[in-house]
């Protein structure tokens, strides 16, 4: 059995990693399992256990780079957990806005006139800016987690999701390009049949879809976030 004393050595050991507070709490779970099958299976000290778990983990925490999600250098381990949920959430970004795009379609079709889908459009797209500014708004308290310079000990991130608020409010600054065109051209090209402009009309059409999903995928990201801010802070407030 592993003691409270020894727990603290694990922790302190993935500090020196620099692994981000979610990701370093779910690795010293692996590894205070890993350490105590060894003793018991091995007939081993604690110390022992701990080096042998360590040489066998030494491959995960070499530090490697993953733009453009971090600036700075991160352990192979973070990068592997990150890139596995950053593409498991952009798949679901890419449906919800597969059915935006539905949605722009059915627009085109309910729209009485050129005018009329214009309103529509700029309404639909800029629901992705009020929407993230209004659940911003009433999680205010979770703001200070995504803050770059907020980090436990000034040393590690709280959560792998913390350092996308610079992603944030540039995708919502491109939304907030998209709203001011007219976006006429897929009315034009659908409804009154005038193929001159096809380049602006799948541009139009192309544009907003892309914004949306990288909306999608970073609020996607604060959910994430939210959720592991939860279990760290039960961490900090048990230690």
């Amino acid at each position: 059995m592993v003691l409270k004393e020894q727990e603290q050595d694990i922790t302190d050991y993935l500090i020196l990693h620099q692994l981000p507070l979610d990701i370093l709490l779910e690795v010293k779970d692996h590894m205070l399992s890993q350490v105590a099958d060894i003793q018991a299976e091995e007939n081993k000290s604690f110390d022992e256990a701990f080096h042998t778990t360590q040489k066998l983990w030494e491959s995960e925490f070499r530090m490697t780079r993953y733009s453009p999600f971090y600036t700075e250098e991160i352990p192979v381990i973070v990068k592997n957990i990150v890139k596995a949920r950053n593409n498991h959430l952009l798949k679901k970004s890419v449906l919800l806005g597969l059915i935006s795009l539905a949605i722009s379609f059915v627009f085109i079709y309910l729209a009485r006139d050129v005018n009329h889908y214009t309103d529509l459009f700029r309404m639909q797209n800029g629901l992705f800016i009020v929407v993230p500014i209004v659940i911003w708004t009433f999680n205010y308290k979770m703001l200070k987690y995504i803050r770059h310079d907020h980090q436990y000990k000034g040393k590690l991130f709280y959560t792998m999701y913390q350092q996308n608020a610079a992603l944030t409010l540039s995708v919502i600054g491109l939304m907030a390009q998209v709203i001011v065109k007219d976006g006429r051209y897929p009315y034009l090209f659908f409804r009154e049949h005038d193929h001159s402009e096809i380049g602006y009309m799948l541009l139009t059409l192309i544009l907003p879809y892309a914004v949306q999903v990288m909306i999608f995928f970073v609020m996607l990201n604060f959910f994430g976030h939210k959720k592991a801010v939860a279990r760290v802070e039960r961490f900090l407030n048990a230690g």
